[in-house]
C-alpha cells in the first residue's frame, strides 16, 4: 500500500512526504511509629493502635472518600482492564464505576456490529447506537467510535461534538480527532487544532504526535518550526509510527531540524522499511545497491514495487542483469515469505 503524507509537500521542498498520598511532616509519622508504641502500657497500645490506624487513614486520605463525579471524569477513558483493576480498589469505587464497567459491553457489541464481527452482520446503525449508550454512560472510547461513524456517515457537527466531550475529558484520541476535525471542517479553526493535536501528543498518542510534527513542517496552520517538529518526529516513531519513522529518517539524512547523521537516519530508514513503508524500502534498496549488497537490495526493491514504487521496478531489473537465475529466485522467494514487523500505524 503506497503511504502517503498529510498535507501534501510543496515541490520547493527536500522531503517527498515526509497522590492521593499526601507527604507528611516527620513528627506526624513518629506519633504512631512502634518505638513510641513499645513505650505504652498493653491495654493503652490496642487502643492506641486503632486510633492510629484511623487517624493514619484520614491523614493520607481515604480512597472511598473521592467525589463520584471526579473519579467518573478520571475513569471516562479507561478500558476494560483498568476499569476491573480500579472496582477493585474499594466497594465505594466498584459501586460508582459500574456505569462505565456497563459502558464496555455496548463499546463492544458497537465494534461487532460497525465490523461485522464475531457472527454479527455489519450493520452501521445498530452500532451507531450501541456507540450512543456507552457513551452516555460516560465511556469517552464509546464517544469516539459514534463520533467516527458520524464523521464517516458526513454527520460532521456531531462527530466534532462527541469527539470534544471526549477531548475535554482527557481522551488523546478524542483530543487528537477533535484536532484534525477542526483542520477538516469549513470553516478550519487552526489555533484549536493546534491546541488539542499539542494536548493529545503531549499526552503520549503518536498519531497525534505525528500530524502535530506535519504542521509544524509544513507550515500550513503555524509558523514552520523543523526543530520542534523534528522533535515530535522522534517521539512518534520511537512510539511506533511508521510514517513518523521515515520522516525522521530524512531529517537526519539531510540535517532538516536537527544535526545531520546519516547512521541514524539509516538506521530509521530500514526500521521504517522493515515495518512495511514502501517509499523507505525503496530508498534502502536504493542504499544496499549502491553499497553492492545486491541480494538485498533486490530484497526491498521487490517489496518496494509490489507498495506502489513502480521506479523499484526499474532500479531491480538493472541488478537482475547481474545475478543467477538461483540469486534472482531466491530473493523472489524471500519477498514472498516476507512480513512487516508490527507497527501502530
Amino acid at each position: 500500500m503506497k503511504q502517503r503524507t498529510w498535507p501534501c509537500r510543496s515541490e520547493a521542498s527536500r522531503f517527498t512526504s515526509l497522590s492521593f498520598l499526601k507527604p507528611q511532616d516527620k513528627d506526624k509519622r513518629t506519633r504512631f511509629s512502634p518505638i513510641n508504641r513499645a513505650t505504652t502500657k498493653s491495654s493503652t497500645s490496642t487502643s492506641t493502635s486503632s486510633r492510629s490506624s484511623s487517624s493514619s487513614s484520614n491523614e493520607f486520605g481515604d480512597f472511598s472518600m473521592l467525589p463520584f463525579d471526579i473519579l467518573m471524569k478520571i475513569a471516562a477513558p479507561f478500558s476494560l482492564p483498568n476499569l476491573q483493576a480500579a472496582s477493585s480498589v474499594c466497594k465505594s469505587w466498584r459501586d460508582a464505576l459500574k456505569p462505565l464497567r456497563e459502558s464496555m459491553l455496548f463499546l463492544r457489541w458497537g465494534k461487532k456490529f460497525k465490523h461485522g464481527r464475531g457472527g454479527v452482520r455489519a450493520n452501521l446503525d445498530k452500532a451507531l447506537d450501541s456507540f450512543l449508550k456507552g457513551a452516555a454512560l460516560g465511556s469517552t472510547l464509546a464517544m469516539v467510535d459514534a463520533g467516527l461513524v458520524y464523521w464517516e456517515t458526513g454527520d460532521k457537527d456531531k462527530a466534532v461534538s462527541l469527539y470534544r466531550r471526549a477531548a475535554e475529558l482527557g481522551d488523546a484520541v478524542g483530543q487528537c480527532n477533535l484536532g484534525i476535525s477542526y483542520l477538516q471542517v469549513e470553516p478550519t479553526n487552526p489555533k484549536e487544532a493546534i491546541k488539542w493535536l499539542r494536548q493529545s501528543a503531549e499526552n503520549g498518542y503518536v498519531r497525534a504526535q505525528y500530524q502535530l510534527a506535519l504542521c509544524l513542517h509544513q507550515g500550513r496552520v503555524v509558523q514552520p518550526n523543523m526543530v520542534e517538529a523534528s522533535k515530535w518526529y522522534l517521539k512518534a516513531a520511537e512510539g511506533g509510527y511508521v510514517r513518523a519513522m521515515y520522516n525522521i529518517s530524512r531529517c537526519y539524512l539531510v540535517g532538516e531540524g536537527l544535526h545531520q547523521n546519516r547512521k541514524l537516519g539509516s538506521k530509521w530508514m530500514k526500521r521504517a522499511a522493515d515495518h512495511g513503508h514502501s517509499k523507505a524500502q525503496f530508498e534502502h534498496g536504493l542504499t544496499l545497491f549502491s553499497e553492492g549488497a545486491m541480494l538485498k537490495a533486490v530484497l526491498y526493491l521487490e517489496l518496494a514495487e509490489r507498495g506502489g514504487e513502480t521506479a523499484a521496478g526499474h532500479v531491480k531489473e538493472v541488478i537482475h542483469q547481474q545475478l543467477s537465475a538461483t540469486s534472482r529466485h531466491h530473493a523472489i522467494q524471500q519477498a514472498n515469505n516476507w512480513r512487516a514487523l508490527p507497527a501502530t500505524r
